[in-house]
């Protein structure tokens, strides 16, 4: 049997994964200081749990499912506020079109905290509709539905240039 990760190879996940971490959190709640909240959390709980974790290679898939976890028991409080109005946008820490980002980033915002957390599973970190499914506790139906409701208004907020109707039809 395998022992458990170190606590130096802890540190070494947190210094790994912290930005990767940091991104994913700040797609599913749109905030930088909540997303911050939401990573230190995380790599709380798994380090609560670390002797659980078997080996270092499944260290960042753990940290990740417990974000993701933790995220979902957020999005569940009554006090969860789905907007949170800016005079400006964050700056953005993935690189795609930076002239899409703003318009992106605003549009995530408006969507309801289970329909940005499948679309940033899905197409941010490229999860499958099982491994999105899992993360989130729901049906792989539910993916399916709150992906394409999700990427419907998307569209309708962004145009097809941003969104193709073609995205969805097609990523398991």
């Amino acid at each position: 049997m395998p022992r458990p990760p170190s606590d130096a190879e802890f540190s070494e996940l947190v210094q790994a994964s912290w930005a990767s971490l940091y991104r994913t959190a700040y797609l599913l709640l749109g905030d930088r200081a909540e997303a911050e909240d939401l990573v230190q959390t995380a790599l709380a709980k798994t380090y609560a749990s670390w002797s659980k974790v078997r080996t270092i290679e499944a260290a960042p898939g753990y940290a990740r499912t417990t974000l993701i976890n933790t995220a979902s028991s957020w999005f569940r409080k009554k006090s969860w506020r789905n907007e949170r109005p800016t005079q400006t946008l964050p700056e953005q820490g993935v690189t795609h079109d930076p002239s899409d980002r703003p318009a992106v980033i605003a549009a995530l915002a408006q969507l309801p905290p289970r329909q940005r957390a499948v679309v940033v599973l899905r197409y941010y970190d490229d999860l499958s509709v099982a491994s999105t499914a899992h993360a989130l506790g729901i049906t792989e139906g539910t993916v399916k539905s709150q992906t394409s409701d999700a990427l419907a208004r998307l569209r309708a907020l962004l145009g097809d240039a941003v969104v193709p109707d073609t995205l969805g039809a097609h990523h398991d």
